[in-house]
């Protein structure tokens, strides 16, 4: 018999820092798959982004196996962690709480520009920007 999907799951995790505990094991024990194995290899890909938020789409078949796809990190945690702050501004036009330069941007578009629904570099580069600008950062020449 085929396998047949019988699930896809959708989920946010910090980098290297996944458990069996909620959220993981509540999204994904209810399709009887091997926790501890997600867990180690959601942990081994994502050891370099350790700390920052990844999305993963996880997709679960009939026989409890899985296929996981992880993608690149949020674009606000990576331009939290280029500018240095904890967190962006509370009052975005008013409060700007730290810059990145347009190295660092480009960086962060490279970075994310499969994951993006943008039709060119320049269209990536537009929406990361806004996202910086909405979270109360100045987008500087460096």
């Amino acid at each position: 018999m085929a396998k047949q999907l019988v699930a896809s799951v959708k989920l946010h995790v910090r980098g290297g820092q996944a458990t069996p505990a909620p959220p993981v094991g509540t999204a994904l024990g209810r399709f009887g798959i091997n926790l501890g194995q997600f867990v180690q290899q959601f942990n081994e890909r994502t050891k370099d982004d350790q700390g920052l938020r990844v999305p993963v789409v996880v997709r679960v078949y009939n026989d409890r196996s899985f296929e996981m796809e992880t993608k690149s990190p949020v674009a606000a945690d990576l331009l939290k962690q280029a500018a240095g702050i904890a967190k962006g501004a509370h009052t975005t036009p008013r409060d700007k709480v730290g810059s990145v330069t347009r190295s660092q941007l480009e960086q962060i578009v490279q970075r994310k520009v499969n994951d993006l629904n943008a039709r060119d570099l320049d269209h990536a580069r537009r929406i990361i920007e806004g996202t910086a600008r909405s979270m109360g950062l100045e987008v500087v020449e460096g």
